[in-house]
């Protein structure tokens, strides 16, 4: 007998086949969670498993509006928002908004679909992260989406836990074009990480595109007064 650990186990690691073979075993395991309550649909998006989110989903796994802002299933997710359009400034059972996985997966059709609900590009995760939309497109290089969230209304030097900026992500990145779009609605070049950080304590932008050996992405931020 196989349990949802075991399940979880073989998402993680990526493998197909155990995944396939725990299910042919226990079917309904298909929508099992995890402790802190994410569907296995949404934690194979997370681990980048596309082939366990197609069997999962052939398999009839039930989706909710998280699961579809997360693999992009558009027309489940307006399905979602015009029956319960509250939900789309809520958060999922590890804490993110549906603005907010959209935005780091890079599903814009979704992004624009929120927009409709009035969902808000300015709440953060209430996880331990506190990252915002802006962050998350910004940590998954979404340019389009990041600048659709800036035109809404995204404040563009938001800190999320620890004070990390969306245009530290940028340069962490070495991402020019989303620096020079964050840069361009007055992002504060000179921003630090909070000085007890438990990671990158003190750092600025300039010392994440430093670290990162991107000389280009350092010109660009100390033409723009990064010291």
């Amino acid at each position: 007998m196989y349990t949802a650990d075991d399940l979880i186990h073989a998402i993680q690691q990526n493998d197909l086949a155990a995944v396939e073979k725990i299910l042919d075993a226990e079917p309904a395991l298909v929508d099992a969670r995890t402790a802190d309550g994410v569907s296995m649909v949404t934690l194979a998006q997370y681990h980048g498993a596309n082939e366990i989110v197609q069997t999962l989903l052939a398999r009839n796994a039930q989706i909710d509006l998280y699961d579809a802002c997360a693999i992009g299933a558009a027309e489940r997710a307006m399905g979602w928002l015009a029956m319960q359009p509250n939900l789309a400034n809520t958060f999922s059972p590890d804490g993110y908004t549906p603005l907010g996985l959209a935005s780091f997966f890079g599903h814009l059709d979704i992004v624009n679909a929120l927009w409709m609900y009035h969902a808000d590009p300015n709440t953060a995760s209430n996880n331990a992260l506190r990252v915002t939309p802006l962050h998350s497109a910004v940590a998954g290089n979404h340019y389009e989406i990041a600048a659709k969230l800036i035109e809404a209304g995204a404040e563009v030097n938001v800190a999320q836990a620890d004070g990390f900026t969306p245009l530290m992500g940028a340069a962490q990145n070495n991402n020019l074009q989303m620096a020079q779009l964050l840069l361009d609605h007055d992002a504060d070049v000179n921003a630090r990480v909070d000085k007890h950080a438990a990671q990158f304590a003190d750092m600025t932008a300039l010392d994440f595109a430093q670290a990162a050996q991107a000389p280009e992405m350092v010109a660009l931020l100390q033409a723009h007064g990064a010291k």
